[in-house]
């Protein structure tokens, strides 16, 4: 009689604290759930947001490229010249988003070589003869599709659904494409106008870093700090650079500015491409 009393004892206890053990792993697992539905629910509101910029940035892009094409076709060389870096930037800001559309993007950014001739169209082709012709006669018509792409593009960004991996990856992207063909002096091997978009890429890739950066102080406030001093000293570099409103060209720059240039970028981009990590694991 006795030992079936203690025995009742120890399976009341063994069920009450098997009870308990999974109350508490309830009550962890919930408490998970809604710290992961909370980072949700934060990332969702930054990639709204984030969609936002990106069409006003688009929508300014339009009106840029209808002042630089008109400036095409009415034969004013010089004004087509002046408005041909600052239009750009708009689109270089954006690019995350623009580069979703892969039909679009090379027709409005192909540098030569990029596709074939024949195809070659958009700001690139109207940009060698504004330097290298020295003209605008015979461009009108690449004006005018021009034209038709970049409304197309409006048109289409309506349509994008932002993810945090959008953004994520677009930051990186923009500091990479500053890396590869931005500080050698490719993508505007014409005008060298390269530090607008080189300014727009970095502006483009902090906005993001930005919208991101409530998410990432919680979970990591060292790396956020990190990243906004590297994007201070890149910003510092391209100050030295301004010229009026805009900046020098590229071929005005020593090859210790250059370097110094792609350094900081280098800087930048490594804390940067760790936010994907520290932002997921919310």
């Amino acid at each position: 009689m006795k030992l079936l009393k203690v025995s009742g004892i120890l399976l009341l206890s063994s069920s009450l604290l098997f009870g308990c053990a999974t109350t508490d792993k309830a009550t962890s697992t919930d408490k998970v759930k809604e710290t992961k539905n909370a980072a949700s629910e934060a990332l969702k509101g930054v990639t709204d947001e984030y969609r936002k910029y990106a069409i006003g940035e688009i929508e300014e892009f339009v009106k840029a490229t209808e002042a630089f094409t008109t400036a095409v076709k009415n034969g004013e060389l010089a004004n087509a010249k002046d408005l041909y870096g600052p239009a750009r930037m708009y689109y270089e800001r954006a690019e995350p988003i623009a580069e979703v559309f892969g039909d679009l993007d090379p027709k409005i950014d192909a540098r030569e070589g990029d596709v074939p001739e024949a195809e070659w169209t958009g700001y690139h082709r109207i940009e060698k003869g504004l330097w290298v012709e020295n003209t605008t006669k015979g461009y009108e018509q690449y004006a005018d599709q021009l034209m038709k792409d970049v409304n197309l593009l409006r048109a289409k960004v309506e349509t994008v659904e932002v993810t945090p991996d959008i953004l994520i990856t677009g930051a990186v992207d923009l500091l990479n494409e500053v890396s590869t063909s931005k500080v050698t002096g490719e993508e505007d091997r014409y005008s060298h106008t390269d530090l607008y978009d080189f300014a727009a890429n970095v502006q483009g890739a902090e906005k993001i870093y930005q919208l991101l950066n409530p998410v990432l102080k919680k979970k990591d406030e060292e790396l956020s700090k990190e990243i906004q001093t590297r994007f201070n000293e890149v910003y510092q570099l391209l100050n030295q650079q301004k010229s009026g409103d805009g900046y020098k060209l590229y071929t005005e720059l020593t090859e210790g500015q250059v370097k110094e240039l792609s350094q900081a970028v280098d800087a930048l981009a490594e804390p940067l491409s760790q936010i994907g990590i520290v932002t997921e694991a919310s």
